[in-house]
C-alpha cells in the first residue's frame, strides 16, 4: 500500500525509541523505503546499526558527517520524502521545531521538508501537561504538524498519565493515512453498513448469522484512506474496525434500521455491506427460557427492509 513511497523516521531520545525498529518494519513490509534519522540523545537508547539493518539505508545522526549519500543531506532528503514522522517526540524536540531551531539533523530535515509532518509525543506526563509543551504543540499544529495524541498508562519512572506513545500500529495507520492513497474523496460524507444484527430471543440467546464484517470495515477503511469522512454502523464483528472512522454500534435490525435513517440524509454514498437479519422473534422472553422435554417453537416475524426504505 506504501510501494513508491518514501517515510522519513525521526527519532529523538525517549524510552519508547525501542519500538521505532518495529515501525519502520512495518513500512518497508508495507512497500515504503524508509530513511531513519536520530538526535545523539536517541543512540543512547538504541543503536543506529538496527535501522540500518533493517532500513539497508544509513542512519543519519551527526550533521558533518562526510559519509553522506548526497552532497546536502538533509535538503535531499526532505526533497526526497513523501512524509516525516517523529516518534518519540520529546518535549526538548518540539520546542526546538516549534521555535524554528535547526541544531541537529532531525530538526535541520525537519525545518527543510514541506511534506506531511507528524508528531508523536512521548514524555513524563507532567512535561507533557506543561502549558509551554501544551503551546509548543498548538504552534506546530498552527504551522501544518499533526499531533498523535500520547496515550495515558503507566510511565517509564512509575507514574500514571498522558505521556505514553501509543503502539505502533496506530503510528502506522496515520501514516497511511495520510498518504496511502489520493485524497480524491475529500470532503464526501459515507455511510457503510457492516456485521452481523442479533436478534434476542431471550435475555442470554439470540439469531444471527456468520457475518464477520471483514467487508464492510475494508470498505470503510478504503473509503477512509481516499480522504472521505466515513460513518461505520456495525452490528456483530470480528474484526478489527478501522481507525479514523465514525462507529457506531448496534445489535438487532432495528437498531440498524434507526441508525442508518439518522444517519443517511447527511451522506453522499451509502454503502450497504452488513448482513441483517430478515426475520427476528415475535415476542422476546423476560426471563430465560427454560427447556423442557418438548420442541420449541419461535414464531418469526419480518424485519424492516433497510435498504428499500
Amino acid at each position: 500500500m506504501l510501494k513508491g513511497k518514501t517515510v522519513l523516521l525521526g527519532v529523538s531520545g525517549g524510552i519508547a525509541a525501542y519500538k521505532m525498529p518495529n515501525l519502520a518494519r512495518m513500512l518497508i513490509k508495507a512497500g515504503a523505503e524508509v530513511h531513519v534519522i536520530m538526535t545523539k540523545n536517541a543512540c543512547e537508547f538504541i543503536t543506529p546499526f538496527t535501522f540500518e539493518t533493517l532500513t539497508k539505508h544509513k542512519c543519519i545522526v551527526d550533521t558533518f558527517d562526510k559519509n553522506f549519500e548526497y552532497s546536502v543531506e538533509h535538503v535531499s532528503l526532505a526533497k526526497k520524502a513523501d512524509l516525516l514522522i517523529i516518534a518519540p517526540a520529546t518535549a526538548n524536540v518540539i520546542a526546538k521545531l516549534a521555535c524554528g531551531i535547526a541544531d541537529d539533523m532531525l530538526t535541520t530535515t525537519a525545518l527543510a521538508c514541506n511534506y506531511p509532518k507528524i508528531i508523536a509525543p512521548a514524555m513524563n506526563t507532567n512535561m507533557y501537561s506543561n502549558p509551554i509543551t501544551f503551546d509548543n504543540i498548538q504552534k506546530l499544529k498552527h504551522y501544518g504538524y499533526e499531533e498523535i495524541p500520547p496515550e495515558s498508562g503507566m510511565l517509564a519512572n512509575g507514574d500514571i498519565g498522558n505521556g505514553r506513545l501509543p503502539n505502533e500500529s496506530l503510528l502506522f495507520d496515520y501514516i497511511l493515512k495520510t498518504i496511502a492513497l489520493p485524497h480524491d474523496m475529500d470532503g464526501m460524507r459515507v455511510l457503510v453498513t457492516a456485521g452481523a444484527t442479533c436478534e434476542s430471543i431471550d435475555p442470554v440467546r439470540y439469531i444471527t448469522n456468520h457475518s464477520t464484517g471483514k467487508m464492510g470495515a475494508a470498505l470503510a477503511k478504503r473509503a477512509m484512506l481516499r480522504g472521505a469522512k466515513v460513518t461505520l454502523i456495525a452490528g456483530k464483528t470480528e474484526c478489527e474496525l478501522p481507525n479514523f472512522v465514525d462507529v457506531i454500534k448496534v445489535k438487532s435490525a432495528e437498531d440498524m434500521y434507526n441508525a442508518v435513517r439518522a444517519c443517511a440524509y447527511k451522506q453522499d454514498i451509502i454503502i450497504k455491506a452488513a448482513a441483517v437479519a430478515d426475520y427476528t422473534p415475535k415476542i422476546v422472553a423476560e426471563q430465560k427460557i427454560k427447556k423442557n422435554d418438548g420442541d420449541m417453537t419461535i414464531e418469526l416475524v419480518r424485519t424492516k427492509d433497510i435498504l428499500k426504505s
